[in-house]
């Protein structure tokens, strides 16, 4: 994102952020309870009271969130019914939910590296088959690898308006 445009090309600043595919996630999961429910959903918690109980947070804001994840389809609602008891749902992820997976790990890697809390970092997601760590990584579709120091430009194409 370090390239100059000549004179006659718009700058991203002249691009309608609105149209960002950034700021349109942001929208679904620009809070710290969307996030932490669909962390809590990839991590096998799917009922009401379970969600509610591991993640401390009060029952409406859950019901709020839930509900705009299930609305975004990134979470679905499935019924099941406790012998004896009244019809529930629980919550499970749509493949666009479980597309967020590497979302979710670079978020874990910049955490445990940034942010790791005195005694270092509480977990490590690890490949069940081989037992390695698993983190995220950018690469190009070329398949070079992309890190923090690679130079890399926004190019606009046709989702994108100019503001005005």
């Amino acid at each position: 994102m370090e390239s100059k445009p000549s004179a006659s090309e718009p700058v991203m600043a002249d691009y309608d952020s609105g149209t960002c595919s950034i700021a349109r996630t942001a929208q679904i999961l620009g809070d710290r309870w969307s996030v932490l429910v669909v962390r809590d959903l990839f991590n096998g918690v799917r009922r009401f009271d379970a969600l509610q109980q591991h993640l401390g947070v009060a029952r409406d804001v859950l019901t709020k969130r839930l509900a705009l994840l299930v609305d975004e389809g990134l979470v679905a609602k499935r019924p099941y019914r406790p012998e004896g008891e009244r019809a529930r749902h629980e919550y499970v992820l749509t493949p666009a939910g479980r597309d967020l997976r590497t979302v979710m790990v670079a978020l874990m890697d910049w955490g445990d590296t940034h942010r790791p809390g005195q005694d270092g970092p509480p977990m490590s997601l690890r490949h069940r088959d081989c037992g390695a760590e698993i983190h995220a990584h950018l690469t190009c579709a070329a398949g070079h690898e992309i890190d923090s120091t690679t130079r890399a430009e926004l190019v606009a194409l046709p989702g994108a308006r100019l503001a005005g």
